[in-house]
């Protein structure tokens, strides 16, 4: 049974809702439209993007003497419920220019790994000796099997569900086994990274050159955090400032020269806007002719203004100083 006792927050109506906002110090210019807002998007969801506005107190540990920062409920001075809505729709837009740069991404990803494996072996994806022996033969700490057990589990799980007709034309034709090139029509960008992170040295070489990256473990490490970037974007979550547990490995030599605005600014690792530099530099290799690149600079732009003392810009997103000098085609690579 779930123990329910130690939550002790109310249900509220969407008016008890705003009042306590407004008691906690946020302006409501207008409270027909707030309470659209708290109807149409909910409270809880609304609450990621009016936390950054809320103050911080300083206090110290009896004990140790250490002082540490947490956040109240109260609002800075002059904070509306404009700025969050505003915050609200600038992610939500930022989320759909990015589904439409993963989705390219995805597509040539699928093709360059069916491509390259495929012509060594129609079935590459079932066959173990296809893929390097210490990537494929690591165990997975939580259920125990290999990597390459557990990739074959959730293979087989998406064929399973798929209802793509040509899914189920093949299988009445030909049978339950699928060649890569099918097959991969019914992966997720989950699914193409894991096996990408499994493939032979020379092979994972080979698609990384195909996208100008002269190291396979940068890329590897590019192709696992867009997977993350890419969850966050199908489930609709925060994104602009969110702290991303997934990350590529820190910008060095080995990266394009864009990547010289990061080196040595760790704490930019775990921002969005590292990704989103990824993002556009695999937009660039696979659609040179994009205009991709001009929407999201002309996006980020337009971050919303707040009328709260705390001010927030693209530089929380982890956007380095002067990254409009190299992000438009014309300015840099």
């Amino acid at each position: 049974m779930t123990d329910t006792a130690a939550y002790a927050r109310p249900w509220k109506s969407f008016a008890d809702q705003l009042e306590l906002l407004k008691g906690r110090g946020m302006h409501v210019h207008d409270e027909a439209h707030a309470l659209t807002w708290l109807q149409r998007v909910g409270y809880y969801r609304l609450s990621a993007y009016w936390y950054p506005f809320r103050v911080f107190r300083h206090e110290q540990d009896a004990a140790t003497g250490v002082i540490r920062s947490v956040r109240t409920d109260d609002f800075m001075a002059e904070t509306a419920f404009s700025d969050a809505v505003a915050l609200y729709l600038f992610d939500r837009k930022l989320r759909g220019l990015l589904v439409d740069a993963l989705e390219r991404i995805e597509v040539s990803l699928r093709v360059e790994v069916a491509y390259r494996l495929g012509k060594i072996d129609t079935f590459a994806h079932l066959h173990e000796q296809s893929f390097h022996p210490t990537f494929r033969e690591r165990s997975d700490p939580r259920s125990g099997v290999t990597v390459f057990a557990g990739w074959q589990q959730k293979h087989q799980g998406l064929v399973q569900r798929s209802k793509e007709d040509f899914v189920k034309h093949y299988r009445e034709k030909h049978g339950p086994d699928m060649p890569l090139w099918v097959a991969i029509e019914v992966w997720d960008f989950g699914a193409v990274s894991q096996l990408l992170s499994m493939m032979k040295v020379s092979d994972q070489q080979a698609i990384a050159a195909r996208y100008g990256i002269v190291d396979w473990k940068v890329f590897a490490s590019w192709v696992r955090a867009l997977s993350y970037l890419r969850n966050l974007v199908a489930h609709h979550s925060r994104l602009w400032n969110r702290n991303m547990v997934s990350y590529p490995t820190p910008p060095s030599a080995a990266w394009p020269a864009w990547g010289e605005a990061f080196e040595g600014k760790r704490e930019l690792l775990t921002k969005p806007f590292l990704q989103l530099a990824v993002v556009r530099h695999l937009v660039k290799v696979i659609c040179p002719g994009s205009r991709w690149p001009d929407r999201m600079a002309a996006h980020l732009a337009e971050f919303p203004l707040q009328t709260s003392k705390r001010q927030l810009s693209v530089s929380d997103m982890g956007a380095p100083s002067g990254w409009e000098t190299w992000w438009l085609p014309k300015n840099g690579q």
